[in-house]
């Protein structure tokens, strides 16, 4: 009988997998555990052997650049819709970027060994991530022009719509020094572009918990990265 757990992390099927022919899913499914990750917890630091692979179900992990002469800067967010451990996909057996819970809830969670293993039996398997790989490619580019030319209140918006996408909630914590860290802006710039989007009753933000009010709103006020991004990944795997 299927645990308790594994219910749960069931619970929103992650997409990566889902779609994969029943056979394959199963079969990969069967060597994975269901885990619940916690908030802030630390899944890999730059440097360190890829142990674990994780298919987050109701979670969302953050990755980030390890600091050299800043604080770092978030390059990749990931829900349902990805995985943890893409290195693993081209034979790299190291990470470069630190990962950690940016939001608890369930995943699966597969041993680096059983992952390698299941890429070499499923033909489906290799040929999704691979598609995901060249994804996460584009939208790196993306978020880098993104970066650039976007001013902070529009970046903010768009990120506070990605996590609302993956957390599956319309509530959810992050305070404003991780977002200034996040986003690669000073603190004060995040507490203004925060205010001003709480000023349009778009959002409500007290003690690091953030409330969507308004999704059509904060659309409005993101930059067009996001829809971009979203229907890149739509295009690319379906």
């Amino acid at each position: 009988m299927q645990s308790s757990l594994a219910k749960t992390a069931a619970h929103f099927d992650n997409r990566l997998l889902a779609a994969l022919p029943k056979d394959d899913r199963r079969a990969i499914l069967a060597n994975c555990e269901a885990v619940e990750l916690r908030l802030g917890e630390i899944i890999s630091e730059p440097g360190e052997q890829i142990r674990n692979v994780y298919f987050p179900t109701d979670s969302v992990l953050s990755l980030m650049t390890p600091p050299v002469d800043h604080a770092g800067l978030e390059v990749r967010l990931v829900g349902n819709e990805g995985m943890i451990g893409t290195p693993l996909v081209l034979g790299v057996e190291v990470t470069r970027l630190c990962t950690f819970v940016q939001c608890a809830g369930p995943a699966w969670r597969m041993s680096s060994e059983g992952f390698t293993r299941a890429l070499r039996q499923s033909d489906a398997l290799q040929a999704r991530l691979n598609r995901y790989l060249d994804v996460l490619a584009n939208q790196g580019t993306q978020l880098l022009a993104c970066t650039r030319f976007h001013l902070v209140e529009a970046r903010l918006a768009r990120w506070l719509l990605m996590t609302q996408d993956r957390a599956h909630s319309d509530h959810f914590h992050v305070t404003h020094e991780l977002l200034a860290r996040l986003l690669g802006v000073r603190r004060v710039g995040v507490t203004k572009a925060a205010s001003a989007l709480q000023a349009r009753k778009l959002i409500r933000y007290r003690r690091g918990n953030v409330t969507v009010l308004d999704r059509a709103g904060l659309q409005d006020a993101a930059c067009g990265c996001y829809g971009a991004a979203e229907a890149l990944y739509e295009q690319s795997m379906g």
